[in-house]
Formats: structure tokens, C-alpha cells, sequence
């Protein structure tokens, strides 16, 4: 039941914020359960004004204890792929075949979690060369799912990337 399912969503300083707050609601009104985890427990800012509180760090998190990741756009990419204990968790979530949604710049996570490599998938353009360099098949479209990676190109897209990012995790549902 999705009552039952949780989603842990990724943010550090300069997150975006529309790739940010649109799917963490519309993971609860699906009623997933959804934390979120930074660097360390800590309020971070936006790239507005706009703050959201991660009340978990990403060390001692574990991808067995969540159905599903999602990692916003923004700067915030860039800083949490300096975080071994995040790219360690990516890493797991891929490694169980579990959904896996990013947006915009988050393809830079899972570029420096090597997690690219032989996946279809799409980003804001900004990072195209970044993510044909990981061995990613980089193609520009509204949405790409592929090996359970979601991936859509920035906050134009929103509607599609969550559209697709649910059917993935209710996948599992069915099984």
C-alpha cells in the first residue's frame, strides 16, 4: 500500500526550491511517508529565501530502510556529491533496484556516484557534457525512466518527471 512506502529525498545548501517542495507535497498526497536528509541535520536555505529543515544526515542512512530517492536540482548537486556517505547511499539505492528520480543538475550525483554509466537519461543541458562523460546515453526530453532512474530536465517538466517517478515506485507495489 503507498501508505507503507517511504522516500527519502536529498537536499544541501542552494536546493531548488520548485524541484523541491512540488514532489515532496505530491509524495504525501500520494501518502508516501518522505524524510529528508542534508550533509548533517540542519535547516538549509534555497536559492531564494525559502528554508526547509533536513532533520536527517545522510551518514548512518540506509537505502534498505526506503522504497525510493529523489534528488533535486539547483546548486545543491554540486555540494552533495562532495559527500561520500551520500554517494555511498545513491550508490545502494541503484544497487537494490530501487527508484531513483533526479531533476535538472542532479545528474551530477549520480555522475560522481557512477551510477551513469550505460543509462538513458536527461538533465538540464548545463550538464550534458558532465553526464556523456560519466557514460551516460543523454537525450533531451521531458522525462527519461531507465534502469528505475526517473530523470527530467528542470521545473517545466515537474508534472511528467512525478507522474513517472510514482508509477515507478508503485512498480514495486504489484509485485
Amino acid at each position: 500500500m503507498k501508505q507503507n512506502k517511504r522516500v527519502l529525498i536529498l537536499i544541501a545548501p542552494l536546493f531548488d526550491e520548485r524541484e523541491f517542495i512540488y514532489p515532496y507535497y505530491r509524495l504525501l498526497e500520494e501518502g508516501y511517508t518522505v524524510d529528508v536528509a542534508g550533509p548533517k541535520a540542519d535547516t538549509y536555505k534555497g536559492k531564494t529565501d525559502f528554508s526547509f529543515e533536513a532533520p536527517l544526515a545522510f551518514k548512518g542512512l540506509k537505502a534498505s530502510d526506503y522504497d525510493a530517492l529523489l534528488v533535486p536540482g539547483g546548486f545543491a548537486p554540486d555540494k552533495i556529491r562532495t559527500e561520500q556517505a551520500a554517494l555511498d547511499l545513491v550508490r545502494a539505492f541503484k544497487e537494490a533496484g530501487k527508484p531513483i528520480a533526479m531533476i535538472c543538475h542532479a545528474g551530477w550525483v549520480a555522475a560522481s556516484a557512477g551510477i551513469a554509466k550505460g543509462v538513458k537519461l536527461t538533465s538540464t543541458k548545463a550538464i550534458k557534457d558532465d553526464l556523456v562523460h560519466a557514460g551516460a546515453d543523454w537525450v533531451d526530453k521531458e522525462v527519461v525512466v531507465d534502469q528505475r532512474m526517473v530523470t527530467s530536465r528542470g521545473p517545466d517538466d515537474m508534472p511528467a518527471f512525478m507522474r513517472a517517478f510514482i508509477k515507478e515506485i508503485e512498480k514495486d507495489s504489484k509485485k
